[in-house]
This record gives C-alpha cells, sequence and structure tokens, in this order.
C-alpha cells in the first residue's frame, strides 16, 4: 500500500503571533515538540533558508541530522507556512530524509488551524510499519501539548510522556483533539510552493 505520509491539524485559540514565536524559534520548538530534544541553527542565506541540526536523544542512543527550512509570512491570504527538509546518516535513525511543511490558518472566531504535512525515507525497512503511525501519534500529541501551552501558558515540559498515562487527567495532551486525515490523497497534497524549492540540506 502506498505511503500517504502524516498529516496532523489543531485549532489553537491564541495569537498568530504567538503560535508563531512558539513554533519557530529553535530554543522553543523542543519544548513542546517530543520528536525533538535539540534544535540549533546554524546559518541564514540570502535567501532566508535557515540551516539546522538536530538531535533526539533516547537511553541508549542520540539521534543527528541536519535540515534547512523557510518560512513565509506575508501571503495574500493571511496565513502563514513554512517549509522543511531535513535528513540523516546515522543508521539507527528510523527516519533518513524526510520534506514536509506546517501552515498557519487564521479562523474567523480568532483561533488559528496549526497544520502539518510530512513524509520521509524510512530507516528501519518493514518495521515502519509500525513507526509511521508512532510518529503520527506523536506528533498529534505534541500539537495538543503546544496548544495548551499556547492557550494557557501552562509550561509543556509539565506533560511529559508519563502523562500519557494519567487517563483521568481531561486537561492533560491527547492525540485524539487533533485531525489526522489530509485533504488530498497524501499529506503533502496541499504542501506550499516554497517547499517544491527548497533544496535538500547537505
Amino acid at each position: 500500500m502506498a505511503r500517504r505520509g502524516i498529516h496532523v491539524e489543531i485549532d489553537i485559540a491564541a495569537p498568530m503571533e504567538h503560535l508563531w514565536a512558539l513554533t519557530q524559534d529553535p530554543e522553543l520548538h523542543p519544548r513542546w515538540d517530543v520528536r525533538f530534544s535539540r534544535i540549533q541553527p546554524t546559518g541564514t542565506d540570502a535567501s532566508g533558508r535557515q540551516r539546522f541540526t538536530y538531535e533526539r536523544r533516547t537511553p541508549l542512543h542520540t539521534v543527528r541530522g541536519t535540515g534547512v527550512s523557510l518560512g513565509e509570512r506575508l501571503r495574500p491570504d493571511r496565513a502563514r507556512t513554512s517549509a522543511l527538509r531535513f535528513s540523516t546518516t546515522d543508521r539507527l535513525s528510523p527516519i533518513r530524509r524526510g520534506r514536509g511543511y506546517w501552515r498557519y490558518i487564521p479562523l474567523r472566531d480568532g483561533r488559528v488551524r496549526f497544520v502539518t504535512g510530512y513524509d520521509y525515507d524510512p530507516g528501519w525497512g518493514p518495521a515502519d510499519v509500525l513507526v509511521r503511525p508512532l510518529l503520527g501519534w506523536a506528533t498529534a500529541w505534541s500539537f495538543d501539548r503546544l496548544r495548551i501551552w499556547a492557550e494557557t501558558g501552562v509550561a509543556p515540559e509539565r506533560w511529559g510522556l508519563v502523562s500519557v498515562l494519567a487517563w483521568w487527567r481531561a486537561d492533560r495532551p491527547r492525540a485524539a483533539r487533533c485531525g489526522r486525515r489530509p485533504a488530498g490523497r497524501h499529506a503533502l497534497d496541499d504542501a506550499p510552493a516554497t517547499l517544491v524549492g527548497l533544496r535538500e540540506p547537505t
């Protein structure tokens, strides 16, 4: 069966500028996104493309890779986008090369619909049938943790992965609060044009 990529979206009751800051600042991003432990900018070129390195630490191993992103803030429809390409040569990483985007859509009621679509080359071969749903869940859980932070100011560190076990707490992050089905056949069907011209990190 062909891969559909990973799609996640959630509506967040917070100002656009506040949400943009929480997601675009490399120091703040790993605080809410469980997929990353550290993101370090390494330079920005004349076109505004930002290069960075990233890490995902576990007790047994740290995966390191490189990436490049390009944010787009001034669009006629008032939405914003951020395109991304990333890669790693670490043979223990479950993902090798990937590409994706974030889309920030202002809604009439003052909320912002925060959307991502991404896909990647598997690093673990057939085991990706297990890895991909887990990554989709982790993305959705992180998006709801971001929503709580943006709406209430409660620091995301309060909600470690152990909070998943606290099923009785209504205020904890839940992946189920997110939409998971892309509008098209693939999660990248609605990718911004900036992703097409974004070169892979070298």
